[in-house]
């Protein structure tokens, strides 16, 4: 029996640690073949270079489960190498058919305090890194759709944040940011609808690195219980 989504290809940005990463094993379960994104980090022996870690361990354990993957460690954040993500993906396997933007960073502090910088790295990760990937994926889309002749399959999940709606104090930045991811994601659905892509946003409740201490006050479940913040568990949603 086919896996529900094999023969498609999927795209997972900030793939290599936390949610990302078990977006991107939920997809490769269910048959994708699967382009795991995070930005490398620099070598252990201090020369600076690139580390394809930890994209190319989750890459790596998808491929040993026996599913498709490669590993890609640009930084969606430019505009060039998320160029290069989406040619990546169309190389590999052929053509694109799932998008998932899920790459982003945190630089906390109350608003009177808050620097330049910090505002302009969370803004450039998450909001500009979802138009890049998106710009390119899009393209993609239409050009295969005017191929064709008529639609295709493509889908978009984009990541905001309950922090857009309710707030977060100490989150100026990365609320204006998720708040436009939303704005982004509308106008991208109706832009690309007469192709057959849909784009759709979710705002996902997981205990990862960056969430730490968001779900502070949410008790972990003892050793053997499930915990429904997991990653594991929230992906497949």
């Amino acid at each position: 029996m086919a896996l529900p989504l094999e023969g498609l290809a999927a795209i997972v940005t900030g793939a290599g640690r936390g949610l990302g990463r078990a977006e991107a094993l939920e997809l490769a379960r269910l048959g994708a073949s699967v382009v795991v994104n995070d930005f490398g980090r620099p070598g252990r022996d201090g020369s600076g270079e690139a580390s394809a870690a930890p994209a190319e361990e989750v890459a790596a354990e998808i491929r040993d489960a026996g599913g498709r993957a490669v590993a890609h460690t640009g930084d969606v954040a430019d505009h060039e190498q998320a160029r290069a993500l989406v040619d990546t993906a169309v190389g590999t396997y052929g053509k694109l058919d799932i998008l998932i933007n899920n790459a982003g960073i945190l630089r906390d502090r109350m608003i009177f305090s808050m620097t330049e910088s910090e505002w302009d790295a969370v803004i450039h990760v998450h909001l500009k890194g979802h138009f890049n990937t998106t710009r390119f994926a899009s393209a993609h889309w239409r050009e295969r759709s005017k191929a064709s002749g008529g639609p295709v399959y493509g889908r978009i999940v984009n990541t905001s944040s309950e922090a857009y709606l309710a707030g977060s104090a100490g989150q100026p930045n990365y609320a204006a940011a998720k708040g436009g991811v939303v704005g982004l994601t509308t106008s991208t659905a109706l832009a690309l609808a007469k192709y057959g892509v849909t784009a759709n946003v979710i705002c996902p409740r997981a205990r990862t690195r960056m969430t730490e201490d968001v779900f502070q006050g949410f008790r972990e479940p003892a050793e053997g219980q499930l915990d429904p913040l997991a990653p594991e568990h929230v992906a497949p949603l």
